[in-house]
């Protein structure tokens, strides 16, 4: 995925929108959501030019991190969200601020997984399943929709989806391999319908998440970046 992406110094595709890294800096409003993992991004929110921002920044980061993870993970998710952009569910704006940062427009919404489950409906599921299938249209993966951390349930009770470092574009795939990245993110609509509303999943929906996890068993790829930490067991 090479396609062009707008950036803070160039604002030929980004109309005005852009702002930065003085300007986000210098923002008196900017207020740190996640510090993260020495391997991730500092996450902030801020608001420029009219707009509420996500700001993933790397640049406080270790020397590997910020120079070779953070601009690979950069360009992976202004990539992907340069192809999903105009869906609605999923953030419309993102660009560079430099190259140990980005900017993308941030969805309101509440994670699933800290919400009251009354607000997981049925009508929600459905509308998950198919913002999910149109992302996959697009050509893209999430890989990373079996937590419950990158599912929104917005204010007007519809699906949104964020955080797509982890995108994959599939458009050179193999069909079968395609069809086994797809299914990685089906399974985690089917887990909430599983978990939210059982009695309305149906035997087809059923069947397909046991399908889908015995593959799973097998696939290499499991956990962020393929490494899946260890629970540990708890003492009784």
């Amino acid at each position: 995925m090479t396609q062009q992406v707008p950036t803070a110094h160039t604002k030929s595709d980004a109309s005005d929108y852009t702002f930065t890294r003085e300007e986000f800096e210098a923002a008196l409003d900017r207020k740190l959501l996640r510090n993260g993992r020495s391997a991730n991004a500092v996450v902030w929110c801020v608001k420029k030019n009219g707009v509420t921002w996500t700001v993933k920044d790397f640049s406080s980061r270790s020397w590997a991190v910020r120079t070779l993870i953070g601009p690979f993970l950069i360009r992976r998710e202004l990539a992907a969200l340069k192809r999903l952009q105009g869906i609605d569910g999923i953030a419309g704006k993102a660009f560079r601020i430099d190259k140990h940062a980005i900017a993308v427009e941030f969805l309101e919404g509440d994670a699933i997984d800290g919400i009251d489950p009354k607000r997981v409906t049925v009508d929600y599921l459905e509308k998950l399943e198919g913002l999910i299938a149109v992302m996959h249209s697009r050509g893209i993966v999430h890989l990373d929709l079996r937590g419950l951390g990158n599912m929104l349930v917005r204010p007007d009770g519809t699906p949104g989806l964020i955080d797509f470092q982890a995108a994959v574009c599939t458009d050179h795939c193999p069909r079968g391999l395609r069809n086994i990245l797809e299914a990685m993110d089906v399974s985690g609509a089917l887990k909430r319908w599983k978990k939210f509303q059982p009695q309305a999943m149906g035997e087809e929906r059923r069947q397909r998440l046991e399908e889908i996890n015995r593959v799973r068993r097998f696939w290499v790829f499991q956990g962020y970046f393929g490494l899946k930490a260890k629970k540990k067991q708890k003492s009784h």
